[in-house]
């Protein structure tokens, strides 16, 4: 009997052999660089991993298709730009292992769906196109025109545009993005999702509102000068490990750096840079001066207690705000101020689940600075209020005149390599009509003004059967959205589904009634095109963009690249009806960026701008106080504390990578700044909250969440005692995804609350 949809799209209950050690105080060094090479060793071809090594993230290399951080503007270190799971990310990529029609032929959807989400990913390159009729059990091959005609039919088939659903990952060229977005915009819908719904839309939403540009305003050598940098939320060791090397040059150049997080990371106590051979002998630097273990979205009534404690400070003493850049550059104290003095300091505190030692310390850095960094990631922005939590963020900011100087601003730390880029050149579901009026100026057609879905708009619209083509340009879209079981039998209603990738992955498995897995070249793969190898771009978490350029040759003579795809599907669907030459974009991606130039604000000379070695920086009004908001001005915002009211058994979940992890990408089964080894289903408990439930470690339990009425299970996952605040508790993605609501998500972003989700543990 075959598998239903939802059997494929949940990871198996199947436990390895979990194995715990005290986790380490310190980061990288020997450790991390032993890692990965090891992964590289064991997954690459030694010759592609030294080629890699010495150009990846390299002026006139290629971008690490791993997360957005920057490169530095100057000098690069000649043993590698590059950190340990960026090694990673390219020896996942770049696997020596292809796969193709045999391997499909022997093995059924339903047999790959029982495979672990590591087992899948590490099967080896998808090296030639493949196709699953309906009512079929295994993928067969289809020629690329046969691919191409299929989806044009399919789409054009539909009773109106916006039955297709077009989702993009953050990992897509500035180049193959803006021909999907126009290409989609030309078929005559706007439904656009992307991964930034799922990660930092409320960091959009909130700095839009309160700043004008809805991206982060500081750039690394703001890092390097700034006197305290705050780092929420996030976990820069696992999931961004470059960042450490700019705190560490904070550190050196005298500035102070707190940590507020749930869990103590250890990439935020201390790093060892693991290309320097003596910091690794002498044991590398302790980073952060304050550690506050907050509780679980605690964050609103944490700052709130802060700028209480300014406010009377600045009452009592003066000198605390910065008067001058607040009466010239700001809107709304007055009424922020007058919110602000309803609260009760001792019970945003206790709400914080902060300490008052920790918050002293916390205060008198703040009160002594004004220089000041925040840097932030889903720890802030997958909650149902994500969009309060940065704008109470930026209230601080604002009254310490953090803002546009130099050594202070706002740091919101993306994920996926291009997610900003993809954003700036016109991945939105929700376009500004300034964008769409260029369009149409630039093309003759009159692009949809209706605002297009979201993740989650998209997925239940494919439920509700109105949406009944999707198409995932990258990505895992199974594994990275919420709700698993509503969401798989959302894409098993769809006629279609296609997904270009470079390997395989759980989305493959959970289809409509008919598939296709479009393979692409990978980002560190040469791009032959007739005009000669290509040269593409991506823009970095600070706004600056460059240049990428493959280096190995494509694994597979069956690849295409993302932007010949887009080109291929667009030409097959448009055809004679469409106001472009889709072909011609194929040939020469010079074309393409100059299209963008006339498009895209700060694009203007773009193929000369992309040979500059460091790339350019984008506009960015913040950086300059220039605020382009709706009263010209930065605004102070009025935001309340969240309402988490519960119940006697419950606990508050967050979801989370591990550290041999990079979004739905599994590397590997160790958590090993965690002290985790050999196992992904486990809970991370308080001790306190065991003990209360009768539990010893590695018991077996079930969780269930409970939300408007509707009860999900995630069962099978063992315990595992850990520092973490009372009431609250750990786990990864996406194996509790399932748990987690498709409609409990943060206003006005729509992002979903994966980080507060309302669970009950009981024994299995």
């Amino acid at each position: 009997m075959s598998k239903s949809p939802i059997d494929k799209a949940l990871t198996p209950e199947k436990f390895e052999n979990l194995k715990i050690k005290t986790p380490p105080t310190n980061s990288a060094g020997f450790r991390g660089l032993k890692a990965a090479l090891s992964h590289a060793n064991k997954y690459m071809k030694i010759k592609d991993a030294l080629k890699v090594s010495l150009k990846i993230n390299q002026k006139g290399g290629f971008d690490c298709p791993g997360c957005a951080w920057p490169d530095p503007d100057d000098d690069r270190s000649s043993l590698g730009e590059y950190c340990e799971n960026g090694l990673k990310a390219m020896a996942e990529e770049m696997q020596n292992k292809l796969i193709a029609r045999d391997f499909f032929a022997q093995h059924s959807v339903d047999e790959l769906a029982s495979l672990s989400d590591f087992e899948i990913g590490k099967s080896g390159r998808l090296a030639e196109p493949m196709f699953l009729p309906e009512g079929a059990t295994h993928y067969q091959p289809i020629s690329w025109d046969e691919a191409f005609s299929k989806v044009g039919t399919n789409l054009n088939a539909l009773d109106h545009p916006d039955e297709a659903v077009f989702y993009t990952s953050g990992r897509t060229t500035n180049e193959a993005a803006f021909l999907y977005q126009l290409f989609v915009r030309e078929f005559g819908t706007s439904n656009l999702p992307d991964c930034s719904n799922m990660c930092h839309e409320a960091s959009g939403s909130a700095l839009s509102e309160t700043l004008g540009i809805g991206k982060g305003s500081v750039t690394l050598d703001d890092l390097y000068k700034a006197e305290l940098v705050m780092v929420v939320g996030q976990n820069p060791g696992t999931n961004h490990p470059r960042m450490l090397s700019a705190l560490e040059k904070t550190k050196k150049n005298g500035g102070k750096i707190i940590a507020i997080n749930p869990l103590p990371e250890a990439g935020l106590m201390k790093f060892t840079q693991p290309q320097n051979p003596i910091k690794m002998l002498t044991g590398g630097i302790q980073l952060s001066d304050v550690f506050v273990p907050i509780k679980i979205n605690g964050d609103v009534a944490f700052f709130k207690a802060l700028l209480l404690k300014l406010l009377e400070k600045e009452e009592n003493t003066g000198n605390v705000f910065d008067k001058p850049f607040i009466e010239e550059y700001t809107n709304g104290l007055e009424d922020f101020i007058s919110d602000l003095k309803t609260y009760d300091f001792d019970e945003c505190l206790q709400a914080s689940g902060v300490s008052k030692e920790s918050f002293d310390e916390v205060f008198d850095l703040i009160l002594s600075k004004n220089k000041i960094i925040i840097c932030w990631a889903m720890g802030l922005t997958q909650h149902e209020n994500a969009v309060d939590n940065i704008r109470e963020l930026v209230n601080l900011l604002l009254l310490k005149g953090s803002i546009g100087k130099v050594g202070a601003g706002t740091c919101p730390v993306r994920g996926h390599s291009n997610v900003q880029g993809d954003r700036t050149v016109g991945i939105w579901e929700s376009a500004p009509q300034a964008f769409l009026n260029k369009i149409e100026a630039k093309y003759g057609f009159k692009p949809s003004t209706k605002h297009g879905y979201s993740v989650i708009e998209s997925i239940k619209a494919m439920y509700e059967k109105k949406a009944k083509v999707f198409f995932g340009l990258g990505g895992n879209f199974i594994s990275a959205v919420p709700d698993t079981v509503y969401s798989a039998q959302a894409l098993a209603n769809c006629n279609l589904t296609v997904h270009v990738s470079t390997k395989l992955n759980r989305s493959h498995l959970v289809t409509g009634k008919e598939a296709l897995i479009l393979p692409c070249l990978g980002r560190a793969e040469k791009d032959y095109q007739k005009t000669g190898v290509q040269t593409q771009s991506v823009e970095n978490s600070m706004g600056v963009v460059s240049s990428t350029k493959g280096i190995l040759e494509p694994c597979s003579d069956s690849l295409m690249s993302e932007v010949a795809v887009v080109c291929g599907i667009a030409n097959a669907t448009l055809n004679e009806r469409s106001k472009i030459n889709w072909l011609a974009y194929k040939d020469d991606y010079n074309l393409v960026r100059d299209d963008i130039a006339e498009v895209v604000e700060g694009f203007e000379n773009y193929n000369s701008k992309i040979n500059l070695p460091s790339g350019f920086y984008l506009p960015n009004g913040a950086r300059v106080r220039k605020f382009k908001t709706k009263t010209g001005k930065a605004n102070f915002t009025i935001n309340k504390l969240p309402d988490w009211k519960l119940k006697e058994d419950e606990l508050i979940m967050m979801t989370m990578r591990s550290h041999d992890q990079f979004n739905t990408t599994i590397y590997g089964l160790d958590d090993r700044y965690r002290g985790i080894f050999n196992e992904r289903r486990i809970i991370f408990m308080n001790r306190e909250d065991m003990k209360l439930r009768s539990l010893e470690e590695h018991d077996v339990v079930d969780l269930k969440s409970e939300y408007n009425g509707v009860i999900r299970e995630a069962n099978n996952f063992k315990v595992v005692g850990y520092d973490i605040p009372k009431n609250c508790c750990a786990t990864y993605f996406p194996e509790t995804n399932v748990l987690v609501p498709l409609d409990s998500f943060a206003h006005t972003a729509k992002t979903p609350a994966s980080k507060s989700v309302r669970i009950r543990v009981t024994k299995s």
